[in-house]
């Protein structure tokens, strides 16, 4: 099979520096509509990141990073106290919008640790540096989520069927995506094979956005509801399961979108290898296992009457509504990172990761 060009669409997150915003597409409107919308005041990025406007742990750093920067280049350069303490506010506050996503937290320290390190130069230049850092955080993305396409590419053969839940792509990044990204790698070789997509229940990640993107970029892609994965997996389809992940501890636990959980267990059972994508930002080597991971409980709205003219359940019922699960590390066969594939035993080897990419 030819090698298939990739198609042409435009980066996630970006930062229309000129014109102090920052250009994200805005994904509660897909598949519908693909529109670019700018971002400039603090609230307005917060909004985006808790309203899921930008979503995916990739693409949630980058925005953050590009959003102190802004908050940063707002404030007076006659006052260092005044703007390193406007500054951690700042990074505060953006800190607040998704609670589960480590990505958030890192680049946002990450922004911070730079302002820090330049303390004593003249304001503006700390400025200079903060958006330095934000590029960079950007630019990294890209490389790390290429390289993850890359080293998860070797592992599907040609004529594979492939399941994969929520979206971990484009979207879920600023180019390529974490467990999207080697099915693009893939189909860039000209490598054949057949992707299903699970709806992603409440919110439905993977039938807006995840069979959005694969079919716009010219892939295989078939849609089920997420309570049909069982009997697609007992079927001799599905031959792996690629996922991404907001969150790793250093046993190997992965919080990922609520789902992955039920479908790590089934792909166990029908023997068939479950795949995390992972950047080496996403690992939280802080928490020992998965239970210390906090996991954010959405609107009750999202799943009686988001997507209903009327609603669809009792007025006034109770709902439990998780948007997260962890995976314990027993039912993952291996991560794959942009410096290669982890398989177990996990902790010693995530350590080993950690420490030799600094």
């Amino acid at each position: 099979m030819a090698k298939q060009p990739i198609i042409p669409f435009p980066d996630t997150a970006s930062l229309d520096s000129e014109n102090s915003a920052i250009i994200i597409i805005d994904q509660t409107l897909l598949p519908g509509e693909l529109r670019l919308i700018a971002l400039r005041e603090q609230r307005e990025i917060w909004d985006a990141i808790r309203q899921l406007k930008v979503r995916g742990a990739p693409a949630i750093g980058v925005t953050a990073a590009m959003g102190l920067y802004l908050a940063a280049r707002r404030l007076p350069e006659d006052d260092e106290a005044g703007f390193f303490a406007a500054l951690a506010d700042a990074r505060d506050y953006l800190a607040t919008s998704r609670p589960t996503a480590v990505n958030l937290f890192w680049a946002l320290d990450r922004m911070e640790a730079t302002a820090k390190h330049h303390r004593g130069l003249p304001v503006a230049e700390i400025k200079e540096h903060l958006l330095g850092e934000a590029l960079a955080i950007r630019d990294e993305d890209i490389a790390i989520c290429e390289a993850i396409g890359q080293n998860g590419a070797a592992l599907i053969k040609g004529g594979d069927g492939i399941l994969t839940h929520c979206n971990a792509g484009r979207l879920a990044a600023v180019r390529y995506g974490t467990a999207l990204a080697p099915l693009y790698k893939a189909h860039e070789s000209g490598l054949g094979f057949k992707v299903y997509a699970d709806e992603t229940r409440p919110l439905l990640q993977g039938a807006r956005l995840t069979a959005y993107e694969l079919a716009a970029s010219g892939i295989d892609v078939t849609l089920l509801c997420d309570n049909m994965a069982a009997s697609l997996l007992a079927s001799g389809r599905v031959q792996k399961v690629f996922v991404g992940c907001d969150r790793v501890a250093s046993n190997g636990d992965a919080c990922n979108k609520i789902g992955t959980l039920g479908l790590a267990i089934l792909a166990r059972h029908y023997g068939i290898p479950l795949y995390v994508c992972a950047p080496t930002p996403t690992m939280d080597l802080s928490l020992l296992s998965g239970e210390a991971i906090p996991i954010e409980e959405r609107p009750g709205e999202e799943v009686t009457s988001m997507w209903y003219s009327t609603p669809m359940a009792p007025e006034g019922i109770g709902v439990y509504n998780p948007a997260f699960d962890v995976t314990p590390h027993e039912l993952i066969t291996a991560f794959v990172t942009q410096h290669g594939v982890i398989r177990p035993p996990f902790a010693q080897r995530l350590a080993r990761l950690a420490k030799e990419s600094g």
